[in-house]
């Protein structure tokens, strides 16, 4: 079961449900590139509200499996939309648990919420990890000319002692296979 998570005064991480379709699509619309650079499935020529209805439909019928874990960040005060984070099931490497996913809305980059969420799921999923005496290994794959993405996915493998793979990694969306970079973070951390 996705929990959800405090951040901390402002923010909170609440599990994804089909009710946050229109705060999605309007996050959506601020700016689709950057949208479609966290969301590289979603084809912008075929009907946009369909592919993210059915993405919010997959995720919360997949809930309890304990697969997937999604979450919206929430601002408390005002309930806004800020944007999504997750651990989902795309993996590249063999032994690898959940890939992490993130995109925050324009309005709201730039203060560090991508990586505080990171943090918190992070800790919770430690938390979980050592109390079952379980391993999880998550992938972050990030495009190398998304420079944000770079820069928070370096930060987190900082934090979490995690390690970032030299070697691109191809990633298959829609027809081509596209180069990315794989960061890496075992939890618990030894």
């Amino acid at each position: 079961m996705t929990p959800e998570l405090e951040l901390d005064q402002r923010l909170v991480l609440k599990p994804v449900s089909k009710s946050i379709l229109p705060a999605l699509l309007e996050a959506y619309k601020e700016d689709p590139a950057a949208a479609q650079t966290a969301l590289p499935w979603l084809d912008a020529s075929f009907n946009v509200q369909g592919q993210l209805s059915d993405m919010l439909f997959d995720v919360e019928s997949q809930a309890g499996a304990d697969r997937l874990h999604f979450w919206w960040v929430c601002e408390h005060e005002t309930n806004t939309f800020v944007g999504l984070i997750g651990l989902g099931d795309e993996l590249q490497l063999v032994g690898s648990s959940y890939n992490l996913g993130y995109w925050v809305r324009p309005s709201f980059q730039r203060q560090g919420i991508a990586m505080s969420s990171a943090n918190r799921i992070f800790s919770w999923l430690e938390e979980r990890a050592r109390s079952e005496q379980a391993f999880h290994r998550i992938e972050i794959t990030v495009h190398p000319h998304n420079v944000a993405g770079l820069a928070t996915a370096t930060r987190i493998c900082e934090g979490w002692q995690g390690e970032i793979i030299e070697e691109f990694i191809g990633i298959e969306i829609g027809e081509r296979t596209v180069p990315h970079r794989l960061h890496i973070v075992d939890l618990p951390r030894r």
